[in-house]
C-alpha cells in the first residue's frame, strides 16, 4: 500500500513528525516542542533556560543553532523519506536572552532528487534572532511503513 496515497500531505507530515519525535531525545531534552508541522514546513519552540546562557549572559549560539537545526530536520522529514543534514549555516542577528521563548520556523525552498534546501527563521516574539539555511540529503527508508499506515486507517 502506498502511504502517500492513503494520507493527505498534511496528515502524512504530522504522522512523520510523531514518529520522528518519539526518537528525538536531543530536541525533547532541551525542552523543545513542536508547534506546527506541514509538508515541507515545521515550527518548533524552546525557552532559553539558565544552562543555555553563555559568559555574556545571552543565549549560547549553539542552542539557537540546535533549535533551527531541529526545525529544519522536521521540515525535511515531512514527506516520509528519511533525510539528514548535509550542511547548515546560521547568521546571528540579535542575541537571545534568558527566558526568551524562541520560535524556529522552517520552510522548504527546493527539493529535487535526494537533495533539499530549507530556510529557518528564529524569532523571539517579533524580533528576528537568527537566519539558518540547511541543505538536506535523503538517506533511504521511510518513517511510516505501509503496515503501520494500514493499521492507522482501520
Amino acid at each position: 500500500m502506498n502511504v502517500k496515497a492513503t494520507l493527505s500531505p498534511e496528515d502524512l507530515a504530522r504522522a512523520c513528525a510523531e514518529a520522528m519525535w518519539k526518537e528525538d531525545d536531543a530536541s525533547k531534552g532541551l525542552g523543545m516542542e513542536i508547534v506546527e508541522i506541514k509538508p515541507g514546513q515545521a515550527t518548533l519552540a524552546m525557552t532559553i533556560a539558565p544552562q543555555m546562557v553563555n559568559g555574556q549572559r545571552i543565549a549560547h549560539g549553539g542552542f539557537i543553532f540546535t533549535l533551527a537545526d531541529s526545525a529544519f530536520a522536521f521540515a525535511c522529514n515531512s514527506h516520509n523519506e528519511r533525510v539528514v543534514a548535509a550542511q547548515g549555516s546560521i547568521t546571528f542577528i540579535r542575541p537571545g536572552k534568558l527566558g526568551d521563548r524562541l520560535t524556529a520556523t522552517a520552510r522548504e525552498i527546493s527539493r529535487s532528487g535526494r537533495s533539499g534546501i530549507y530556510d529557518v527563521r528564529v524569532t523571539a516574539g517579533d524580533d528576528v534572532i537568527a537566519e539558518f539555511r540547511g541543505h538536506s540529503r535523503v538517506i533511504g527508508g521511510t518513517w511510516l511503513p505501509a503496515a503501520d499506515n494500514e493499521t492507522k486507517q482501520k
